[in-house]
C-alpha cells in the first residue's frame, strides 16, 4: 500500500549507537514538545528527516516575518561518541489529525526507528489537572513489562500506578506504543502533570520529564537553561497551537482521564 507520507532526508544518514527514539509533539501544556525541543537545542541536534502529507491540516501558519509556513513534523539526531546512547528526536507543530493518518505516521516512525537500530522508544505528554501543580509528578506506562520496571524502580522519580488515573491515550504518544508492541519495538510513555487549560505552557512538567531522562541516561542535561529564553520561544509555539486548535477543535491528542483531579493527557 502506498504511504500517505512524503519523507525527505535532510542530511546523510549517521551510524548511530543503540539510539533511543524520543517523541515530543503538541498536546496538553505542550509538555512533551517543550522537553524534546529543549533537547534538540541543548544538544545541537541535526535534522535528519522531514515529513509532508496531504493529510496535514488544511491551514498554514504566518510567521514573525509575515511569511507563511506549512506545519512541520521533523526527526533530529544527536551522536555523542562518548559511550552514551545516541538520540533520535521527533518534534513538530501538529499531531496527525485523524485515526488513519495517525496510524500511518506511526508506522513510518517505527520503520525509521528500526532502520536505525532503536531498541527503545519514549513518548512524552502531559496529564491535565484542574489546578496548576506545584511539583508535577511524572507517570509511566509501557508496552513491555521489563522495560516498565526499569523506569518505575525506586529512585527513578516516576509514579508507576497510572491505572485509574487516566483513560485511553489518544494520538502519537499512545499509538506509537501500541503499534510498537505489534512491531516488536519496546517503549514507554512518560506523562507529566500540568494545568489542563489549552493555552497553558507546561514548563514545570517538561522540566520533570527531562529530570527523569537525565536520571536514567546521564546525558548532562542542564535544566537551569530552561529559562526566560525558552519560555519566549515556546510562547510562539503556543500561538501556533492555538491557531491549529481553533481550526481543528476536536483533534487535540490526549486521553480522557478518570474523573478524579485529572482531566486528560496530550
Amino acid at each position: 500500500m502506498k504511504s500517505d507520507w512524503e519523507i525527505t532526508k535532510e542530511s546523510k544518514e549517521p551510524k548511530l549507537d543503540k539510539p533511543i527514539f524520543i517523541e515530543g509533539l503538541p498536546g496538553i501544556g505542550n509538555v512533551g514538545k517543550i522537553a524534546v525541543d529543549f533537547l534538540i537545542e541543548e544538544f545541537k541536534a541535526k535534522k535528519l528527516y522531514s515529513f509532508f502529507s496531504y493529510k496535514f491540516p488544511h491551514s498554514v501558519f504566518v510567521n514573525e516575518k509575515n511569511m507563511v509556513e506549512v506545519p512541520k513534523l521533523e526527526v533530529y539526531y544527536k551522536k555523542f561518541n562518548n559511550g552514551k546512547r545516541d538520540l533520535l528526536l521527533l518534534t513538530g507543530d501538529i499531531q496527525p489529525i485523524d485515526e488513519e493518518s495517525c496510524y500511518g505516521f506511526c508506522e513510518e516512525i517505527l520503520k525509521i526507528a528500526k532502520h536505525h537500530g532503536c531498541t527503545e522508544i519514549i513518548t512524552t505528554g502531559g496529564i491535565g489537572l484542574q489546578q496548576m501543580p506545584e511539583k508535577p509528578r511524572v507517570y509511566c506506562t509501557s508496552n513491555d513489562t521489563e522495560l516498565f520496571k526499569q523506569y518505575v524502580k525506586k529512585g527513578m522519580l516516576v509514579e508507576k500506578d497510572i491505572f485509574g488515573v487516566v483513560g485511553p491515550i489518544v494520538g502519537v504518544s499512545g499509538v506509537l506504543l501500541g503499534l510498537g508492541k505489534k512491531r516488536k519495538v519496546k517503549g514507554v510513555s512518560l506523562l507529566a502533570e500540568t494545568f489542563g487549560h489549552p493555552m497553558f505552557l507546561g514548563i514545570k512538567g517538561a522540566k520533570e520529564l527531562l529530570r527523569v531522562l537525565e536520571k536514567k541516561f546521564k546525558y548532562g542535561i542542564d535544566l537551569k537553561k530552561m529559562s526566560k529564553e525558552i519560555i519566549e520561544v515556546e510562547k510562539e509555539l503556543m500561538k501556533k497551537t492555538k491557531e491549529w486548535l481553533s481550526e481543528h477543535p476536536g483533534t487535540l491528542a490526549g486521553a480522557q482521564a478518570k474523573k478524579k483531579e485529572t482531566s486528560y493527557i496530550g
